[in-house]
């Protein structure tokens, strides 16, 4: 009987295995019959444009350029990341799990078959796939970009079937089998709307739909002239000040004297310098994110001026802390943080960044001063605490950060009365290290890295002159060091329906 049973179910799976292939055959032929007006000059170059991932590599660069903010550049990225994996999927196991031959040509028009046959087996179709999993991963972090990508996406997967490349159910289950990488890629590495955004404690601000009582000051070396007219279009009764960096401290002065609500289009050091000047009058913060990073305009939920201006509107406002360090700069009063303040490795990395970002602009600054300064030692020496520690770096947050992906990368909340103190310890090639720690896993749990959340911090024994870095800006630290909160000091404007 099990015998009988096992010849009557490998029958029925050729069968089935039979009409599929029939299927298969009779939808490439109906649609190598139908005449397509302007196909033939178009796909089959924009199916070749796509080998080996090249189009959707020059989407991502162009996106990254063309886009603004960074939700263009993480649904770049996303795409790309998405991309790989899928690509790896196929090319690993999908290719060699079912070893199909490519359709026979003898039904495609001879202008609509591409120049170089594939020499690969057939299922799954790895363009399809590659396609399926860029505009998938670019629409999970952006929706207009996505609708953008997705009918070059479609058009591509059905590229294949009109060459004769693949059969339909190659590009179809291709085209599943990216969705789902890009996917997979969201489980490991969350997109922003997946996070809970930060939003406590809610708090009362003024509402100025039309900008009437806000100036926006805009530091003209970190702030676009795009964004700052963005501004002065949607709120038009706002005042904006533009002035060079050396002249921002004073204008600020200026503007929060005369205000209801005091606006700063600028990077986190210029966000940074309004939000003391805002605490110290008593007047509530507008973001309006216009440098390389903008981490707390994106950690508070504000991706670009639009979001800004929404809150404006409805006044929605929010309470946030300010991180501090004793004594500040140049050894007087309190410095204060709104991201963080470290010691060690990154404030050489920031000097590098500043000197290179003037010649080759902000991102393949940071690139080139991360290589630098990786390759390094960078010996740091002080008592934490109480205990004596060789360092290569400790970074101190104003707010706990959540993991996203193997390291943290997002608060999610603004008000927690915390810093996030991580450490990673002295030794041989620490930075190298540290990458090897945050590709196999969480940083917690590295043997080079220390993690705690902390209300207080105290550093004595630092070397005279050792740099510290706080929001982007290098100072020299004193011998001892005192870190902590100024709690719920900051009213800073952001849109309801992120809260």
């Amino acid at each position: 009987m099990s015998d009988g049973h096992a010849h009557l179910n490998q029958s029925l799976r050729r069968r089935v295995a039979a009409r599929l292939t029939g299927w298969d055959r009779q939808l490439l032929h109906g649609v190598a019959a139908v005449k397509w007006p302007g196909a033939e000059p178009v796909l089959p170059r924009l199916s070749h444009s796509a080998n080996h991932g090249l189009l959707w590599f020059g989407a991502a660069a162009g996106m990254a350029v063309v886009g603004r903010g960074a939700r263009s550049r993480r649904a770049a990225v996303r795409g790309v990341a998405s991309l790989a994996v899928a690509s790896a999927l196929i090319n690993t196991v999908g290719k060699r799990s079912v070893r199909r031959s490519r359709p026979l040509l003898d039904a495609i028009p001879v202008m609509r078959q591409l120049k170089r046959q594939p020499f690969t087996t057939s299922f799954p179709s790895g363009h399809s796939a590659s396609a399926a999993a860029f505009a998938t991963g670019v629409a999970l972090e952006s929706k207009s970009w996505g609708a953008v990508i997705a009918p070059l996406a479609a058009s591509v997967a059905f590229s294949r079937v009109y060459t004769g490349a693949h059969y339909p159910s190659d590009v179809l289950v291709g085209a599943a089998l990216g969705v789902g990488a890009a996917f997979a890629v969201r489980g490991v590495v969350p997109t922003r709307s997946q996070l809970p955004p930060p939003g406590r404690p809610r708090t009362h601000a003024p509402a100025l739909p039309d900008g009437e009582g806000l100036v926006v000051v805009v530091n003209e070396q970190a702030g676009s002239a795009d964004s700052a007219g963005q501004v002065a279009e949607t709120l038009p009764l706002a005042e904006i000040v533009q002035c060079a960096p050396e002249e921002l401290a004073a204008e600020l002065e200026k503007a929060a004297s005369r205000c209801r609500v005091l606006g700063i289009l600028g990077g986190d050091g210029t966000i940074n310098r309004a939000a003391l000047v805002a605490t110290a009058h008593g007047v509530p913060l507008a973001v309006f994110p216009g440098g390389t990073l903008n981490h707390f305009a994106y950690d508070l939920g504000i991706e670009d001026v639009e979001d800004t201006c929404r809150a404006l509107a409805g006044g929605e406002a929010v309470r946030v802390d300010l991180g501090r360090f004793t004594p500040g700069p140049a050894g007087e009063g309190h410095g204060y943080f709104l991201n963080t303040f470290s010691l060690g490795v990154y404030p050489e990395l920031v000097r590098i960044r500043e000197r290179w970002s003037p010649r080759i602009g902000g991102w393949p600054a940071g690139v080139l001063a991360a290589a630098r300064v990786l390759r390094g030692e960078h010996p740091l020496e002080a008592d934490v605490h109480g205990r004596h520690r060789p360092m290569w770096l400790l970074f101190a947050g104003n707010g706990v950060y959540q993991r996203m992906g193997p390291t943290p990368g997002h608060r999610q909340d603004l008000a927690d009365g915390l810093l996030d103190v991580r450490i990673v310890h002295g030794g041989r090639w620490p930075g190298l290290r540290l990458l090897a720690a945050a590709a196999a896993g969480p940083l917690s749990r590295s043997p080079v890295h220390a993690s705690q959340p902390m209300p207080r911090l105290t550093i004595r024994g630092l070397t005279p002159g050792t740099p510290l870095a706080y929001d982007g800006e290098v100072s020299e630290a004193p011998s001892e060091l005192t870190l902590d909160k100024a709690p719920e000091a900051l009213t800073v404007y952001r849109p309801r329906q992120l809260l």
